[in-house]
This record gives C-alpha cells, structure tokens and sequence, in this order.
C-alpha cells in the first residue's frame, strides 16, 4: 500500500514538473507575446522569461521586425487608358501587437491584399507618363494611404517602393516613337531660335557697314579671298565702281 502511495506521488510530482516546465516561456528582443487568460486578453509581454499556464493561457508570438512584402503584379489601367503591369514592395512593422492579433485575423495576409487593392486605386487616377517621371510621389501617396488604413490594425507601413511598370511591346514602340518626335522638335525649335538670332546679327552687322563705305570694301575683299582658297581655278566677280575709284587713289 505505501508502494503505490509512493508511486502515486512520484507520477503526480512528475506531472507538475511537467506543468512548470512547459508554463516557462522565452521571448526575444524583437518578440512580444500576446496572452490570452481563460480566453479574454491579459496582457502583452516580453521580451524575456515568461510564464503561461497551461489549460488557462494561452499565447500568441508577434514579430517587431520589418517585414518586407512583395506585392504581386497589378493590371493597372491609366488615367488615359493605358494598361500596364506594375509591382512593388512594401516595408512594414507591427507597432501595437495587441492590435495586430485582436483586431485582424492575419494582419500579414490583410495588410498584402490591402496593398494590392491601394496600389490599383492610387496608380489609376495617374497618366502613364507620372507613372514613369513621377514614381517618389506615387510610392509616397500609396504609402500614406496604406499607412493610414492599417493604423488600426496595429501596423506601421514605413515605406512603399514600386519596382517595375511593365508595358507591352507596341506601347513601347509609340514610347519611342514620341520621344523621337519630341527631340526632332526640340531640335528644330533650337535650330529656329539660332537663325533668328544670327539674322538679328547679321541686320546689325549690315547696319554698321552701311555707315563706312570703307568697310563694305574691306568685307568684300575679306569675301574674295575666302573664295579663292577653293580649288576652282576661276573666279568671275563684279567691281563695283566705288571699289576701282579707291583703287586709282
């Protein structure tokens, strides 16, 4: 009889050996510990050594670290009705893991679907060409928005970055048919502008050599000896009368 009164208490110490071993849990620095008393909220806690009953807690693990998620490739339909591909990635935390575990059933998978959605939304209202020029600002309104959004969910989204805006082969062929058109303006513009300020030269120079005969003279001469550094042999050429009566000077 005392045989098995001994065996009894040794299982039960065993037992509640077991019980306090397995209540011992270790969180690290990055880790909180979301814990749940007879199935209502208790606290947070961590890092570090904490203990939770078996049976009567329960404990939910949540990362602080930033999660970097890809977000997948979105059909986009500009504001001029341009399809395009785009993709980007975005950099969150959780902040409030109470939240994060209370408020959502899996804040990861929300806050990706959210991502998406936002992403399609915010690139919609823009033309292709702010897509292209202007991502800092797209990647900062989708940003805001996110970040807006998940605050009640416990979640910092502290960066938003789009990677690629992937267009099909015949838009990019009128991508570079436009750019070729824009530089053949701009270079016809610059070559209007410079016309239009060497006549103004050239007026101003004829303004000044109408003043000294003398000069026109020189200016003619100057022109002959220009032409005859060429390889003709022959050189037919008016004088004027003026140009013989300075001669027989």
């Amino acid at each position: 009889m005392l045989l098995e009164f001994n065996v009894g208490l040794g299982g039960a110490l065993f037992l509640l050996l077991l019980l306090v071993i397995s209540s011992f849990r270790i969180l690290r620095e990055y880790q909180r510990g979301v814990v749940f008393l007879l199935g209502r909220f208790w606290k947070v806690k961590g890092p570090g050594l904490i203990i939770v009953v078996p049976g009567i807690m329960q404990m939910v693990r949540v990362d602080l670290r930033v999660v970097t998620m890809d977000v997948p490739a979105q059909d986009v339909i500009s504001r001029d009705n341009v399809s395009v591909k785009v993709n980007a990635v975005v950099y969150f935390r959780v902040v409030d893991p109470q939240k994060a575990i209370i408020e959502v059933a899996n804040f990861i998978e929300a806050t990706s679907q959210l991502a998406q959605t936002t992403l399609r939304a915010v690139l919609g209202k823009h033309e292709l060409d702010e897509m292209l020029a202007e991502r800092e600002r797209l990647n900062l309104d989708v940003q805001k928005i996110l970040d807006s959004q998940t605050d009640a969910w416990g979640i910092k989204v502290s960066n938003v970055e789009i990677k690629h805006v992937d267009l099909d082969e015949s838009m990019v062929r009128a991508i570079a048919r436009q750019a070729e058109a824009e530089r053949e303006r701009r270079a016809k513009v610059i070559h209007a502008a410079g016309e239009l300020e060497a006549s103004h030269k050239l007026l101003e120079a004829a303004g000044v050599l109408a003043q000294r005969t003398e000069a026109m003279q020189l200016r003619y001469l100057q022109t002959l000896t220009q032409i005859a550094g060429d390889k003709s042999s022959t050189i037919v050429f008016p004088a004027p009368i003026d140009l013989l009566q300075l001669l027989k000077k």
